[in-house]
């Protein structure tokens, strides 16, 4: 068999056989995709330095990333099983079972993994198997003895064979696909309409932001707020399903579901959240309008046992977090298991049906999104997730201020106003200084204040010399911390540093 027919034999073969894993997958669970359950083992298995460099480097497209490099690798794989065998099947079948394999390790470890989960590798290694020993004997069959001579059959025979292999994967991925939103996930969604708090957060008040100057609007689009977390395929919970159990170090064990947690006050608070993958002036910061219930009002009636310092919460697809409880108890803080945003359901992708939310925290400590499980702990006892990796346990927000306009590098008229963000939950902004070119420190105007938990904008005006330009700014908070200048990269507790831009009037 030529090299070219080898190769494609592996590769449709390969195909074939995570398309028809990702349909069964979408009639069981998306987790027991093979595709999908190895690259979520992939995400688990990658080293920090490496995820920190993916998330700085790709942003939200982290996982386009990753979903496409593996692509590329198992597409390679299957290359090279093609390739091993120009005249014997059996060294290509041997590599197919090691993937099999090991997507069936890939499946049956992740958290959520039912008995039935295996069968969608399974399925996928029989096809691939079936499909490539289809393949290798047309292939065989079709190559030349001799200069136009065809041995057994015509090539067409093998090329309608690899049509149809192909035109099969393609509508066993399509099928997968469309399965996996099968759940009426959306229609649950929808069908709660506008969400209506008990308590309504006071209105936006004039001044909030300096959007037309260049700063964001104070309050973030739904489609625009950051997302980052683990997730390739979205988890899928509907209201009618959810549930949340508090146990553990508790005086008496909890559980809620939907129409019990939506009957109790809702509140709605303008909450600024921060991601801490954020480098200096980095994008991963937004601003909502969030309803919900309090926690605290929800541990009460658990009630915590004395020596409890960890609320430690499970997503639906077994991620955990760890949060300390005096951040969740605190009345000033007002933690909440969150079901809105800016007056509408959650969205899938921000933890629909409900998420945590705790003001002043990184969301690694405190977003549990999907959340399924409350256990009252302590921090030796359990370790969540990013903290088995090396991360900060406590991780309050930090300080920190960004310039968004001028961008880096743009070429603006003289009286451009620069123009930024800063941001201290729970502490607030008191004072933003901004400077050129290394010089003095010029307070900026700062926007109107909502609350100490929001982000709060700057401008400073002036006519600026022609030319190159440096700009930096700092910030200080209400307690008269002002951030410093020193870089330390965002993990293990967040970045710090001040941020600047180069810009050129013109």
């Amino acid at each position: 068999m030529s090299a070219p027919v080898a190769a494609l034999v592996g590769l449709l073969s390969m195909v074939a056989g995570l398309a028809t894993g990702h349909l069964v997958g979408g009639f069981i669970s998306p987790t027991a995709s093979p595709f999908l359950a190895v690259g979520a083992s992939a995400i688990d298995l990658t080293p920090l330095w490496l995820k920190d460099f993916a998330v700085r480097a790709f942003g939200s497209y982290d996982k386009v990333v990753l979903l496409s490099g593996m692509a590329a690798v198992v597409g390679l794989i299957a290359v090279v099983a093609g390739l091993i065998s120009p005249r014997s099947r059996t060294p290509g079948l041997v590599l197919i079972v090691v993937l099999g394999v090991i997507a069936s390790v890939a499946v049956l470890s992740r958290p959520t993994a039912g008995s039935l989960d295996v069968l969608a590798p399974l399925v996928a290694l029989i096809v691939s198997a079936g499909t490539f020993a289809f393949l290798h004997r047309l292939g065989l069959l079709s190559q030349p003895q001799t200069a136009g001579e065809v041995v057994g059959m015509p090539r067409r025979t093998l090329l309608a064979g690899s049509v149809a292999v192909a035109a099969g994967a393609g509508i066993a991925a399509a099928g997968g696909q469309l399965l996996v939103g099968r759940s009426g996930l959306e229609a649950s969604r929808k069908a709660l309409g506008r969400i209506g708090p008990t308590v309504t957060a006071p209105p936006i008040p004039p001044g909030a932001d300096f959007a037309a100057d260049g700063s964001p609007t104070f309050i973030t689009r739904n489609p625009d707020f950051y997302r980052v977390d683990v997730n390739l395929t979205l988890p899928q919970l509907r209201t009618e399903d959810w549930k949340l159990r508090i146990h553990g170090m508790v005086d008496r064990e909890v559980t809620l579901n939907w129409s019990e947690l939506t009957s109790r006050p809702l509140i709605e608070r303008a909450v600024t959240m921060t991601c801490v993958s954020n480098e200096v002036g980095g994008p991963y910061l937004s601003t909502a309008n969030f309803t919900g219930v309090l926690l605290a009002d929800i541990l009460k009636e658990a009630g915590m046992a004395p020596g409890a310092d960890q609320v430690y919460t499970t997503s639906v697809d077994g991620w955990t977090c760890g949060t300390p409880t005096a951040t969740l108890v605190d009345p000033v803080r007002q933690a909440m298991l969150v079901i809105g945003m800016n007056g509408e359901p959650l969205p899938i992708e921000h933890g629909f049906p409900v998420r945590m939310l705790v003001p002043g925290l990184y969301g690694f400590v405190s977003g549990t999104k999907w959340i399924t499980d409350m256990e009252v702990t302590t921090f030796d006892a359990k370790r969540a997730y990013w903290l088995q990796r090396g991360w900060g346990q406590r991780a309050p927000i930090k300080t920190m201020s960004r310039i968004d306009s001028p961008g880096s590098f743009e070429r603006v008229s003289p009286n451009t106003p620069i123009t930024g963000v800063a941001w201290a939950q729970t502490r607030g902004i008191e004072k933003v200084e901004v400077r050129l070119d290394h010089g003095p420190w010029r307070p900026a105007e700062l926007s109107t204040e909502v609350n100490v938990d929001t982000w709060r904008m700057f401008r400073l005006r002036g006519r600026w010399e022609p030319g190159a330009h440096i700009a930096e700014v700092r910030a200080t908070d209400k307690t008269g911390y002002t951030q410093t200048a020193d870089r330390a990269a965002p993990i293990p507790d967040g970045a710090t540093g001040w941020h600047s831009v180069q810009f050129t009037v013109q």
